[in-house]
């Protein structure tokens, strides 16, 4: 099935499918790649050296188990940034501004008050909503807004939600105020302890959150 991050990309089909995996799961092997794809091993090497032509792969040799090393794929800096930034140059440059008047404060207010504003928008819409609803509507929002989210059970009780694209990461590497806002804005929406484990800034594959919801009597 597509999807709107893999419609965006300048390759179709099965590339697309690829580097999405990768984007998703990196590293992953020929193997792995050919699992996923129901494709011959042979069909996806194929793939990957297109890719690697192009400059949107790369691979390092790994040990996994015994026997000899295999070739474990992730994404290029190139092929990274074909997945969605949100305004990065302009938000940026509107944040030194912020930030020259008002210090790190204020940049930390203008945080605030931007998830404070989507906060209220869906807590008006999710009003009586089950702690699953509202999973469900926060992780919705955060891929339309180009995060490549998703969310999943954990043995524990508590839920986890994953960022595999970081669609501000210029912004939140330079201000890290944004995440803490982030974190905040999850807590309040979806009325539960919030935990950032993973943290894309940090060299992580994805930001992933650990929530604890109220009483784990609503477990999603």
């Amino acid at each position: 099935m597509k999807t709107a991050e893999t419609s965006t990309l300048p390759v179709k089909g099965l590339r697309a499918d690829v580097l999405r995996q990768l984007k998703l799961s990196q590293p992953l092997t020929v193997r792995d790649l050919a699992v996923r794809n129901r494709v011959t091993v042979n069909a996806i090497r194929r793939h990957l050296k297109e890719l690697e032509a192009h400059h949107l792969v790369e691979y390092d040799r790994e040990q996994r188990g015994k026997g000899a090393p295999t070739f474990a794929y992730r994404l290029t800096a190139a092929a990274e940034a074909l997945f969605p930034r949100r305004y990065a140059e302009e938000l940026t440059e509107a944040l030194g501004y912020i930030e020259e008047r008002g210090g790190r404060g204020e940049v930390r207010r203008f945080f605030d008050f931007r998830f404070r504003t989507q906060a209220h928008a869906l807590l008006s819409r999710l009003q009586g909503a089950s702690a699953r609803d509202r999973v469900e509507a926060v992780v919705q929002l955060l891929k339309e807004q180009g995060f490549m989210a998703e969310w999943a059970p954990q043995a524990d009780g508590t839920v986890r939600i994953s960022e595999h694209n970081c669609a501000v990461q210029a912004i939140a590497e330079r201000y890290p105020e944004l995440c803490e806002a982030e974190a905040d804005f999850l807590r309040e929406t979806l009325q539960a302890d919030v935990q950032r484990g993973a943290h894309i800034p940090q060299g992580c594959n994805a930001c992933e959150y650990a929530v604890t919801l109220a009483g784990k009597q609503e477990s999603a």
